[in-house]
């Protein structure tokens, strides 16, 4: 069983999905179901989760149709104003839904602080008692205060989008890995090895340019919290499916099968709780 526990459906809108600049040409257009489902087969990969990549009501309304409708989409990451007054009762809502697995803010590039506004705290805090989970997206310089966050939250369950997005096409590991070790210390934090070829150099990277990361997430984590993502389409700007599968792939020959079995979907499958 392969699950990936990370990808995107979208219908590219200009203005909405500004963030699709135009040098990344390759994913301005529409990506549905019907263009991951043979990818998918060809990868075996057996299902997959579908993550927001808009904030709004209506992004989690879209993705769990399409949950609906396709079977291969195992689970759905959403998103909710997470700060609104009505928290509760939108998320009692949502609890209807068995696809909808929990919920994502673009923390990434948010002021300083933003994590542990008392309001946003108090929402995602919220999330356990629908079992809910938070996937956490930041850039480097946040993971400090994602440790602050999520050490305050003990009962939510975390994962970690795209290793915290660490500077690959740089070369900067240092401090990306102390920060990464002080976060991994915390049980109810787990780890998403994807999005790193985006993080790289796009035109000209190597397996070996991502070793020294893995090596990182694989020591601070251990293979019983990490989960392969794909990152599709967004990786599409860099390599295709097969080739960001095979980073992880050809990374984990070196373990035994039952950790490549665990991070190649047991994981994904247990902290999601999919229905496979």
């Amino acid at each position: 069983m392969m699950i990936d526990s990370h990808q995107h459906f979208w219908i590219f809108d200009e203005e909405r999905d500004s963030w699709i600049t135009p040098e990344m040409a390759a994913i301005r257009k529409n990506f549905l179901p019907e263009d991951l489902k043979p990818i998918l087969k060809a990868n075996g990969i057996d299902g997959c989760v579908a993550v927001q990549a808009a904030e709004s009501d209506s992004e989690t309304e879209f993705l769990l149709q399409l949950a609906e409708a396709n079977d291969f989409i195992k689970g759905v990451v959403g998103w909710v104003d997470l700060r609104a007054p009505d928290l509760y009762d939108k998320l009692e809502k949502y609890s209807q839904f068995e696809k909808l697995k929990g919920f994502r803010h673009v923390a990434q590039g948010q002021p300083e602080g933003f994590l542990l506004e008392p309001d946003f705290m108090k929402g995602v805090g919220q999330l356990v008692a629908f079992n809910f989970t938070y996937d956490i997206l930041i850039y480097p310089n946040q993971i400090k205060e994602a440790f602050n966050f999520a050490v305050r939250l003990p009962n939510v369950q975390f994962v970690l989008d795209h290793i915290a997005k660490p500077l690959i096409k740089k070369g900067e590991i240092v401090s990306w890995t102390n920060d990464m070790r002080l976060l991994a210390e915390l049980p109810n934090v787990q780890c998403k090895v994807s999005g790193m070829v985006t993080e790289a150099d796009w035109q000209d990277w190597e397996r070996s340019d991502f070793r020294p990361y893995l090596d990182v997430v694989f020591e601070v984590f251990g293979p019983d919290r990490l989960m392969f993502g794909s990152d599709w389409p967004a990786c599409l700007v860099a390599a295709q499916y097969e080739g960001v599968k095979g980073i992880l792939t050809d990374y984990l020959s070196m373990f035994s099968d039952s950790d490549m079995q665990k991070v190649m979907g047991k994981n994904a499958a247990s902290f999601y709780n999919l229905d496979l």
